[in-house]
């Protein structure tokens, strides 16, 4: 296709900046107050909670890259280094990707705490561990990808994110990349969590259920439903434009006024999964019992007294053990 001069291209760097100063200070609260609930009553519960620590860690490490985004995006300049620039574009997808990976785990293990409770009730918390670090692993390394592929001109080291240059990658190459990304990243793990959705519908209709079984498979299906709106809203606007704005970065599609309009709707796409990490803790709160409870004026009050008590005791033995 023919590049068209009509189209001029828009700086959209400034979206990027509002949307991750918009994001900062409720994701940085939001995921340290998650990480000191689930801490709290991790003892407490098997639902899931292992998994929604790892997700609250994954949010937190991308809110924590985001001055540096946001310092960039209004300046322009990026004065931190090559190594620091690669780590920190590649710590979003880390994220990304790690969030559908545990959005996902939250829903089979809630799905098959419902729907099998005496064959996975005596599950152990470390089978949980052990599957997150798998999926750290396998989504660390599948992400390689997405830094190896980009690279800063060596005679322009201050260009950083969105403006590193795409490395050029033969056309078939790309579909095979494109397609492998699509399937495992986004597909498959939609598949799942509408698979555990449906069938926690089904279980409701069954008429032999008890009151509490069905407020437990209310419950259930309350956290799943919520991960796969999530999941939609956050993610599937990327994964549409993430194919289509590769292939503009890689010249593959020339014309100027359909480059500007997937540049735009990628900038969007972006800005939305971006918004993942405040709106996780938001689903905790109103899906999550224990959350809401330890959250509660009374449940607050008493964790405060009880950790200033148990600071005080401390001091006081060391303070005799001087004596």
């Amino acid at each position: 296709m023919m590049n068209s001069s009509n189209c001029t291209q828009t700086d959209l760097k400034t979206y990027y900046a509002i949307t991750y100063t918009f994001i900062l200070i409720p994701g940085l609260i939001g995921n340290i107050l998650a990480l000191w609930v689930f801490y709290g009553y991790m003892k407490e519960t098997k639902r899931a909670v292992i998994f929604m620590i790892n997700l609250a860690i994954a949010d937190l490490s991308q809110v924590l890259s985001l001055p540096l985004r946001i310092f960039y995006y209004l300046t322009g300049t990026w004065e931190f280094g090559g190594p620091l620039c690669l780590f920190c574009f590649y710590l979003k997808y880390v994220n990304m990707y790690a969030s559908i990976y545990f959005l996902v785990c939250i829903s089979v293990r809630r799905y098959l705490f419902l729907i099998y409770p005496f064959k996975f009730n005596d599950c152990k918390r470390i089978c949980d561990v052990y599957i997150s670090i798998v999926g750290w692993v396998v989504v660390c390394v599948c992400c390689l990808p997405f830094p190896l592929l980009r690279r800063q001109r060596k005679d322009n080291t201050t260009m950083c994110f969105v403006d590193l240059p795409v490395q050029q990658v033969d056309l078939p190459v790309s579909i095979a990349m494109m397609t492998i990304a699509e399937l495992v990243g986004f597909i498959t793990p939609l598949l799942i969590i509408l698979y555990c959705s449906w069938k926690t519908v089904l279980s409701l209709k069954e008429k032999n259920s008890a009151s509490r079984d069905l407020g437990e498979k209310k419950k259930a299906l309350k956290m799943i439903l919520t991960c796969a709106l999530v999941f939609l809203i956050c993610f599937a606007p990327y994964h549409i434009s993430f194919p289509l704005d590769f292939f503009v970065k890689t010249k593959k599609i020339r014309n100027g006024c359909i480059q500007k309009v997937i540049s735009v709707f990628h900038v969007l796409a972006l800005c939305l999964a971006s918004l993942n990490s405040c709106v996780d803790p938001v689903i905790y709160y109103f899906t999550t019992d224990e959350f809401k409870r330890r959250l509660s004026r009374q449940d607050l009050q008493d964790s405060i007294q009880l950790h200033n008590l148990s600071y005080v005791r401390k001091h006081s033995r060391e303070a005799l053990r001087e004596d």
